[in-house]
C-alpha cells in the first residue's frame, strides 16, 4: 500500500484562504441588500425589490450600483433631503403607491444625470416646487396626486418630462380656478388656459378695493367738514340773534335861533 502524504501547508493556506474569501463575499453581498427587499441579478446589474414590505422610509443601505429600484406600495410619507444621492447608476425609481406627501428641492439631489424613469403617481403630493424636478431628465408620472393647482404648478410642469402614457391623468384636486377641478390639467393649459393670470387679477381688485377705500374716505370727510362748518355758522348766527339791539337816536333837531 502507498503512503498517504497529508496536504501541503502551502495548498491548505491557500484553499482556506479560498474558502474564506468566497464565504466574505457571499456576506457582502447578502448585506448589500437591505432588509426585507430582494436584489436579484437584473440584466447583469443590481435590482432592488421592496415593494409590498409595509417600508415607512427609504432603506438606508441600498447598494450603490442599484439602476432599478422598487420602492412602489408601502408606508413611505417623507423623502429626506439627499435620499438617493449615492445612486449614480440608477435608471428607474418607483415610489407609486405610497403617502408622501411633499417633495423638495433636495429630494433627487444626485439624480441628473441618468435617471431615466421617476415614478410618483398615487401619492398624496400636492405642490411641487419649481426646482424640485426641473433638473431631471427622467419621464416623470404624478398622476392621481391631489395636486393643488396654481401657477407655481404651472411652471413647475412646463420644465417636466412627462410620462405620456399619464399625462392626461394628472388632475387638479383643488385650485385657484374652480373650472380646472378634476379636470385633465395638462389638456387644459395645452388649450390655452393660464393658472398664472390669477394672481395679476387678485392684485387689480385689491387696488380697486383700496382706491374706493380712500375715495371714501376723503368724501366722508369732505361731509364731516361741510357739517361741522354747517354747524358753526349756526350757532354763530344764534349768537349774533340773542345780542341786545342798540337803542335808536332820538335827539331832535331844534329850529335855529
Amino acid at each position: 500500500m502507498g503512503t498517504v502524504r497529508p496536504p501541503r501547508p502551502s495548498l491548505l493556506l491557500v484553499s482556506t484562504r479560498g474558502s474564506c474569501l468566497f464565504l466574505l463575499f457571499c456576506l457582502r453581498l447578502g448585506a448589500a441588500c437591505p432588509q426585507p427587499c430582494r436584489c436579484p441579478d437584473h440584466a447583469g446589474a443590481v435590482a432592488v425589490f421592496c415593494s409590498l414590505r409595509d417600508l415607512q422610509e427609504v432603506p438606508e443601505d441600498i447598494p450603490a450600483n442599484t439602476v432599478l429600484l422598487k420602492l412602489d406600495a408601502n408606508k413611505i410619507s417623507h423623502l429626506p433631503d439627499g435620499a438617493f444621492q449615492h445612486l449614480h447608476r440608477l435608471r428607474e425609481l418607483d415610489l407609486s403607491h405610497n403617502a408622501i406627501e411633499a417633495i423638495g428641492p433636495a429630494t433627487f439631489t444626485g439624480l441628473a444625470g441618468g435617471l431615466r424613469l421617476l415614478d410618483l403617481s398615487y401619492n398624496r403630493i400636492q405642490r411641487i416646487p419649481k426646482d424640485a424636478l426641473g433638473k431631471l431628465s427622467a419621464k416623470i408620472r404624478l398622476s392621481h396626486n391631489p395636486l393643488h393647482c396654481e401657477c407655481a404648478l404651472q411652471e413647475a410642469l412646463w420644465e417636466l418630462k412627462l410620462d405620456p402614457d399619464s399625462v392626461d391623468e394628472i388632475a387638479c384636486h383643488t385650485s385657484v380656478q374652480e373650472e380646472f377641478v378634476g379636470k385633465p390639467l395638462v389638456q387644459a393649459l395645452d388649450a390655452g388656459a393660464s393658472l398664472c393670470s390669477v394672481p395679476h387679477r387678485t392684485t387689480d381688485v385689491a387696488m380697486l378695493v383700496t382706491m374706493f377705500g380712500w375715495f371714501a374716505m376723503v368724501i366722508a370727510y369732505v361731509v364731516y367738514y361741510v357739517r361741522h362748518n354747517q354747524e358753526d355758522a349756526r350757532r354763530h348766527l344764534e349768537y349774533l340773534k340773542s345780542l341786545p339791539s342798540a337803542p335808536a337816536s332820538k335827539d331832535p333837531i331844534g329850529p335855529g335861533p
